[in-house]
């Protein structure tokens, strides 16, 4: 492995890439980690990326957070990146407004959306990171549910972007999810409050069923997640197994050694 080697986790929802994240970051120290919501030089998960006027409105709009939001923002040549959900405020509807700025939840067209993606992942140079749902699951989930892109243009997109990085040095973990119905029942149960109140489930459920796939194809409560994770695993494999399977280590989700593939 060399020094600057990257790690992509992905897998379904409840798989266990945050449980890998935390391993790796305890026994590569010296990486950097990136995490949904942390500014990073490829994934924008819950950040607002914006051009200059934008982000000098919002500084207007919020001026009681100019402070804080230029703590965490990062420029990047024409655009701000502001992982706004690190900024702690009792502001109403702060973090609601932020989120029309980010480039998903089909915030940007197609074809903005893949040049967005594309660009970063070619300008991105490789320090060792740890990267959680960067390569996959943020990117799929736009893609199917929002821009509502077929399996096979979806394909044809990460070819472009295999051809982007292959002079980079990468690997995938994915974590791979025998059971996805038992897996959900468990994840349930796992992310709730001390009451037993669910709280990732309903929120999920809402994500897929507000989105436009979503009603198009009647993907209802539990049934309609389970389809949508159903989809998107399938086609998960398809990329693994057609676009990226020298880069991509299978891991038996929550039943993996971490020291014979690292």
């Amino acid at each position: 492995m060399t020094q600057n080697q990257a790690y992509f986790i992905e897998g379904l929802q409840g798989a266990g890439k945050s449980t890998l994240v935390n391993r790796l970051a305890v026994k590569y120290p010296e990486k950097k980690v990136c995490r949904e919501g942390d500014y990073t030089p490829v994934d924008l998960a819950w950040c607002a990326y914006v051009d200059e006027t934008t982000y000098q409105d919002i500084l207007a709009r919020f001026p009681s957070l100019s402070e804080e939001m230029a703590r965490y923002a990062v420029q990047e040549k024409n655009h701000h990146v502001i992982p706004y959900t690190r900024i702690l405020t009792d502001i109403p509807g702060f973090h609601k407004y932020m989120e029309q700025f980010e480039i998903y939840n089909g915030n940007l067209d197609r074809e903005t959306f893949e040049n967005t993606v594309l660009s970063r992942f070619s300008a991105w140079e490789p320090e060792g990171e740890i990267f959680e749902c960067a390569m996959f699951q943020n990117i799929l989930e736009n893609m199917m549910l929002y821009l509502q892109v077929q399996d096979d243009e979806i394909l044809a997109f990460y070819r472009k972007v295999h051809e982007i990085l292959q002079n980079k040095p990468y690997k995938i973990l994915y974590l791979d999810v025998e059971d996805i119905a038992g897996s959900l029942e468990v994840i349930k149960k796992e992310r709730a409050d001390e009451n037993g109140v669910e709280l990732w489930f309903p929120l999920m459920v809402n994500y897929i069923e507000a989105s436009p796939y979503g009603q198009r194809h009647r993907l209802l409560g539990k049934e309609g997640l389970l389809k949508h994770l159903e989809r998107r695993e399938q086609l998960e494999r398809k990329l693994i197994n057609e676009v990226f399977w020298k880069e991509t280590i299978v891991l038996k989700a929550k039943a993996y050694d971490i020291e014979t593939f690292t």
